[in-house]
């Protein structure tokens, strides 16, 4: 029987950083993963660059049954923390938009980081190792497919369910369960959203068309750009909304944040009689979609000097208020997240811990805080990884 301090399951973002910390503060930390390499998410993040934190990061962009919870780790390591950390280690960085840090070079950069911070911490990783028994007393007692550890400390690290192709499994889950906590209901969040025949015949020739929008979901908006695909939409809006949206329910897209289309097809009409209504549209949406829009809502080829002005300002509204309901997602294997998890409810604001169960945390994706897209999920990786990792 092998012995550690502190024994975390999970080597992606939250459990490296935590295990980089406890090893840091003089603790002998093992890391096991089922995987067969280290941070394969991290790899594929931020279309491999990394989208490793937001400057503007608070409690304000999280989703949680607890939105208070994340407050005091987001507190303990901010975006200023990991950035000074990156400095040091001459990784170059620059803000691609609303706060959003990228790498310059690649994700492997931040990854290498990692590995090297928990080798100077004396941190041990082991790959290729499946959970076969947990069981408590004194400490905690772990079974591998390869060996048998005892610690102080067990961290749940594991992720969630999303892209299940990379490996992540329900394993943080069914630990968690075992020790009696309790689960928040668990679904994908920030994923493609999918439209049912009729949507869909407006919607698929025009995958591949992007735009900027405003996408509501209750009293949640988002405005940023959107994607049309040949399931339905995507695109940072319809990610984001993804996350509030839930089956059954309407969305609402404006297609013209912050114009006029109604006055601007209008003054194409005084200025340009003659024309198709489709080079009106196209002066207001991609070509594509201005040729659908026209033929949708305007389907008699008449010029514009021809269409009643009520007609015009009643498609321009639709455009600014378009509502739809989604049939689905793209569920957990396009999900870059999961939303639910660990309940908040169970576990120690200021550290993470287990309030029934001494010793036992759990922290990043396994946990009922799930973040904004733009960063704001590493950095509850980053977070609550410090948060355990100090206490453990």
């Amino acid at each position: 029987m092998e012995h550690f301090d502190v024994v975390v399951l999970g080597a992606g973002a939250a459990g490296l950083f935590c295990a980089m910390r406890a090893g840091g503060r003089g603790r002998r930390v093992l890391v096991l993963d089922h995987a067969e390499a280290p941070g394969k998410k991290i790899l594929i993040s931020g279309g491999g660059r990394c989208n490793f934190t937001n400057l503007h990061c608070t409690a304000e962009n999280f989703i949680s049954a607890n939105p208070h919870f994340a407050k005091s780790a987001l507190a303990g390591f901010r975006p200023a923390d990991f950035v000074a950390l990156i400095r040091r280690h001459s990784i170059a960085f620059h803000e691609k938009t609303l706060g959003q840090l990228f790498c310059d070079g690649s994700a492997r950069d931040i990854l290498a980081m990692l590995l090297a911070e928990c080798a100077a911490a004396g941190v041990e990783i082991r790959l290729n190792r499946d959970i076969t028994e947990i069981t408590q007393g004194p400490g905690f007692r772990i079974a591998t497919s390869r060996e048998n550890i005892a610690c102080e400390s067990l961290v749940l690290a594991s992720g969630g369910l999303s892209i299940p192709k990379m490996g992540a499994t329900n394993l943080a889950h069914r630990i968690a369960r075992q020790f009696g906590l309790s689960i928040e209901e668990t679904r994908p969040g920030l994923v493609p959203l999918t439209f049912g025949a009729d949507d869909l015949a407006l919607m698929q020739p025009l995958a591949g068309v992007s735009l900027p929008v405003v996408a509501s979901a209750g009293k949640r908006r988002f405005e940023e750009g959107m994607l049309f695909t040949h399931r339905g939409l995507s695109g940072p809006a319809i990610l984001q909304i993804s996350s509030y949206w839930r089956q059954g329910e309407a969305i609402a897209l404006n297609l013209l944040p912050g114009q006029d289309g109604a006055a601007a097809l209008l003054a194409a009409k005084r200025e340009r009689p003659r024309a198709e209504p489709r080079t009106a549209l196209a002066t207001l949406f991609p070509a594509r979609l201005a040729q659908a829009l026209a033929e949708r809502h305007l389907p008699q080829a008449r010029p514009l000097g021809d269409i009643p002005d009520r007609a015009l300002a009643a498609l321009a509204e639709i455009t600014k208020h378009w509502r739809l309901t989604p049939m689905g997602s793209e569920g957990y294997a396009k999900a870059e997240v999961t939303l639910g998890g660990i309940s908040t409810h169970d576990l120690h604001a200021r550290d993470c811990q287990a309030r029934n169960t001494p010793g036992l945390f759990a922290i990043g994706e396994a946990v009922d805080v799930t973040g904004w897209l733009g960063g704001y999920n590493f950095q509850w990786a980053w977070a609550s990884g410090w948060a355990a990792g100090s206490a453990a």
